[in-house]
């Protein structure tokens, strides 16, 4: 029996992983299928709360280059290596870390409340902020950032959420540069945020 048991877990784990690794490579080729066109198509208009309970808006990220994630508290391994990972980065960009802004969008806002979300990214980097709001505000910033997002029902009764796993990096002007796919190399994602750097307005 208990070998049965570890077989069914086995299997369960294998296609989650299966699931996720798809959901990568379509949001990747999303976004360059989109860059190849010549088509401005990711960002756009928004309104949330951050994780201090203020309203924000795309006007509060104008103005600075920012890097924008989308995930959720309860995600298993993704997102906190996602955030480990940026906040590493951040480390190492040094001073040159203040010239950008960077946000952890939730798609799981039934549960992220502003507080939870503030409680959350007390892990990571003080700089990443977090944003959340209702399920249709949510619904919006996703569609206008091109992110895929759904939720999984679980045999416990519980659900877990298949998501994009990128990071949108935004110029100043809220215009699409590129992104960070899940585990990049530290030296090319680093390039790719001081690139992003130079972008900023000069003080």
């Amino acid at each position: 029996m208990r070998a049965r048991q570890w077989v069914i877990t086995a299997i369960a784990g294998t296609l989650g992983f299966a699931m996720m690794a798809l959901v990568i490579t379509l949001a990747v080729g999303q976004w360059r299928i989109a860059r190849s066109a010549g088509v401005a198509a990711i960002g756009g208009p928004f309104t949330l709360i951050d994780d201090n309970g203020a309203t924000v808006t795309d006007k509060t990220l104008f103005g600075k280059p920012y890097a924008m994630y989308f995930g959720y508290r309860y995600c298993p391994d993704v997102c906190p290596t996602t955030l480990f990972d940026l906040t590493r980065w951040i480390k190492a960009l040094g001073p040159d870390a203040d010239k950008l802004n960077y946000v952890f969008v939730t798609v799981d806002p039934e549960r992220d409340t502003a507080k939870l979300m503030h409680e959350y990214l007390a892990s990571f980097d003080k700089r990443i902020r977090g944003f959340t709001g209702t399920p249709a505000q949510i619904a919006k910033i996703a569609k206008e950032y091109r992110v895929y997002y759904k939720k999984i029902p679980t045999s416990d009764g519980g659900y877990l959420m298949n998501h994009s796993a990128i990071i949108y990096l935004m110029t100043a002007d809220d215009k699409f540069d590129t992104v960070i796919p899940y585990q990049e190399k530290d030296a090319v994602a680093l390039a790719k945020l001081r690139k992003l750097v130079t972008t900023a307005p000069s003080s």
